[in-house]
């Protein structure tokens, strides 16, 4: 740990432009949740290297949701999804899947996952994410704003849609424990009321939930990237280099890059998303990390009227409205890292959409597949290595990285520079497998 350098009224101090004398920091991911983290430690006067195989927004940050799904506080086990799960799992185009030839290796994931949905281990849950996610809310626009992004956020809302009367009022009650922790949303209960939310939806939609606060970046690749040119403006520095093994060594740590050379620090941050597990493997920690294999299909702008993002709960995708395009994407595949992508997921939420949106136009697409770091709880791992508390773990945040990306950072920041997080990390620690 490090005492606290000159942080005032939220933006950097010039004293701590001069960083000569502040802790050399690597931050191993130029992901949104390594990147963000190394902006926060940059501003707290530290010296900081970000290290990354093939650069910013190269991963799962770059074909995103777009959304800060700061309602979204519930864990993935659940005993609803339990239930459902059976039915989804061996088809390949449902909204959880596993590819036959990755079941096997997946079972002990799926065992952790099974415990994971009891009602204890999901309250658990809910009031571990709930809390980083009241962080990340608090703390976004600030961020925005000294990061000279806040002209990307638009405050556009989310509609969550449902066909089946019963699945919708299956879900009220944990909208109104929701609502318990600050959750503002709407029940609508009509096709009109739908309609004023959003035109365009086929009427078989006739239940929805509307959280206004829900808000949405303009594009999430150029969001990572504006934040990445601000990270080497203000003095940090960015390395295409592959890393493949963390050591510890006294009071210094240092890591093994691809290339053989090794590199110490006084302190290292592991935010490498899905390859986040082998480094703290080099460490000791064993941490159950899958990967939710991504898909989505981004269209031209234009496609669709789309005033704010649409999910549809029963079948397992989103809709997005971006700067760039309208965004078709979501489900969940736990396929691993080295299976070839199967489009036809992408391709199966694509005539989906067209259906429950018959004005969509599905032309001219582009396809996408990208790798979200998964733990079975849903909790992502913040906090120190079991063998040394110079290297702080950030990862496992699922497909809610960009949600929980600022507040992440701050609690990464506050630990790594020995403040007090804001939030105790008991919750979040790695030693919970």
């Amino acid at each position: 740990m490090f005492s606290s350098y000159l942080y005032q009224g939220g933006a950097m101090s010039k004293q701590s432009d001069n960083r000569m004398d502040g802790p050399d920091i690597v931050v191993i991911g130029a992901g949104i949740i390594g990147i963000t983290a190394a902006i926060e430690l940059l501003s707290r006067g530290a010296r900081v290297t970000v290290m990354d195989r093939t650069g910013v927004a190269a991963g799962a940050s770059q074909g995103n949701a777009g959304a800060f799904a700061f309602s979204d506080a519930s864990p993935l086990a659940s005993p609803g999804i339990i239930r459902k799960a059976p039915k989804w799992l061996f088809d390949p185009l449902g909204p959880l899947s596993i590819p036959l030839p990755y079941a096997v290796r997946i079972a002990p994931w799926m065992y952790r996952f099974w415990r994971a949905s009891r009602a204890d281990q999901v309250a658990r849950g809910t009031e571990a994410l709930t809390a980083l996610m009241r962080v990340s809310r608090d703390h976004l626009e600030n961020f925005m704003e000294r990061t000279g992004t806040r002209h990307m956020l638009h405050h556009h809302g989310n509609l969550q849609l449902y066909e089946d009367k019963a699945a919708f009022k299956a879900v009220l009650p944990l909208w109104q424990r929701r609502a318990e922790h600050g959750v503002d949303y709407t029940a609508l209960e009509s096709v009109d009321a739908i309609k004023e939310a959003q035109a365009g939806i086929h009427p078989r939609f006739s239940r929805a939930i509307l959280t206004p606060a829900w808000l949405g970046i303009s594009d999430p690749k150029d969001y990572t990237m504006a934040l990445g040119r601000y990270f080497e403006g203000a003095g940090g520095r960015i390395e295409i280099s592959g890393v493949k093994a963390l050591e510890v060594a006294g009071d210094r740590v240092s890591l093994l890059r691809d290339d053989g050379m090794r590199r110490e620090a006084d302190h290292i941050v592991v935010a490498a998303g899905a390859w986040s597990h082998y480094l703290a493997r080099t460490l000791g920690d064993h941490i159950p990390l899958e990967t939710e294999r991504g898909y989505n299909t981004t269209l031209p702008i234009g496609a669709f009227d789309l005033k704010r993002q649409l999910s549809f709960e029963e079948h397992g995708f989103i809709v997005s409205p971006l700067t760039t395009g309208i965004r078709v994407g979501g489900a969940v595949e736990l396929g691993g890292l080295k299976l070839p992508p199967n489009y036809s997921r992408a391709d199966a939420m694509l005539r989906k959409a067209k259906m429950f949106l018959p004005k969509l136009k599905i032309a001219n697409g582009r396809q996408w597949m990208g790798f979200r770091p998964s733990l079975p709880d849903s909790v992502p791992v913040i906090g120190p290595a079991t063998q040394s508390s110079r290297v702080t773990y950030a990862f496992g945040h699922g497909h809610l990285g960009l949600t929980q990306s600022a507040g992440t950072a701050k609690l990464v920041a506050q630990h790594v520079m020995g403040e007090t997080p804001e939030v105790d990390l008991f919750p979040y620690r790695a030693q919970r497998f």
